[in-house]
């Protein structure tokens, strides 16, 4: 598959990251809720203006991009939340006009289906699908509390132990060490992204090798977390490539979402890890965890590496 057939994960773009706003925004009414806002044409057919402020380098997010189908799926389908959303990543998208075409593939009492894609022009005016996506969508209010589970929310130092933008200028990259993605990384001003110091070992030229990634989460405008910022979140983290002792491009070529839990109000605890590289592909396992200790998102990418 081409590079251009990919969407790009963020890097190096956390050191500039933001702290949590001392004006909070809330759902409905931040940057997040505007810049994914799609306006519904006809039936089906919704426009969008995918903004600059969740670009790394020239490209969108993948993780943006998800969240603006799945609300142009919240609207077309009966049902309010992704339960669960699978995005193929064609062609990479830019900031600017796009167009996004939905169809219901199947409407239940419980769960209803449906599939979106993404569209821009390129420069000689042709049509060009960026994304599409099939998903299930449900109402996570309706869901039984019964949880069984191993799974244990990841053990991460308090937000103050942790790599933020008040610690940005003790970080030095020694000479001759990785410079993993050049260029500007716009989405890190609207994220609160800390990472756990133990997974920061590539940023000083001393990457541990073990393909993890390990931060708190939030939006900078410190709008709480909903199920659409959830599909933005399983994307917002540097490469687990970086820990593994690679650099540059790490574009997405699919990722799926499960959506467990409406969140609770605060920051979430992201724990993202790789255990296999090969034929220049890696994956990447990602979970997500509310302030009360739940899970509430997980996730599965397939991602494309450079090797040396």
């Amino acid at each position: 598959m081409p590079e251009a057939a990919t969407a790009p994960s963020p890097a190096l773009g956390f050191a500039r990251a933001g702290g949590l706003s001392s004006s909070r925004a809330v759902i409905g009414d931040s940057e997040f809720d505007r810049d994914t806002a799609v306006a519904r044409r006809e039936p089906g057919v919704y426009d969008i203006d995918l903004s600059a402020g969740w670009t790394i380098i020239n490209a969108v997010n993948g993780g943006y991009l998800l969240a603006v189908l799945g609300r142009a799926l919240a609207d077309a389908l009966p049902h309010p939340d992704p339960f669960t959303i699978s995005a193929h990543y064609l062609t990479a998208s830019q900031p600017g006009p796009a167009v996004v075409r939905t169809e219901t593939v199947r409407s239940g009492r419980g769960l209803s289906t449906g599939q979106a894609s993404l569209f821009q022009y390129d420069e000689q005016g042709n049509e060009v699908e960026r994304i599409r996506v099939l998903a299930s969508y449900g109402d996570l209010d309706t869901l039984p509390d019964d949880v069984r589970t191993t799974a244990t929310p990841p053990a991460i130092p308090p937000m103050d132990q942790c790599f933020g933008p008040e610690a940005a200028s003790d970080i030095r990259l020694p000479s001759g060490g990785p410079a993993p993605v050049d260029g500007s990384s716009a989405i890190a001003d609207r994220l609160m992204l800390k990472l756990d110091p133990s997974t920061l070992g590539w940023a000083l030229g001393a990457p541990s090798g073990k393909g993890e990634m390990r931060a708190w989460f939030g939006l900078a405008d410190g709008r709480d977390a909903d199920p659409f910022s959830l599909l933005l979140a399983v994307d917002a983290l540097p490469p687990t490539a970086f820990e593994i002792g690679l650099k540059g491009w790490v574009p997405t070529v699919e990722l799926t979402v499960h959506v467990r839990h409406r969140p609770a109000p605060g920051p979430l605890r992201i724990s993202i890890t790789t255990r296999n590289l090969a034929g220049g592909f890696l994956e990447e396992d990602a979970e997500v965890w509310d302030s009360e200790g739940r899970l509430v998102a997980q996730s599965r990418q397939l991602a494309r590496v450079r090797l040396p």
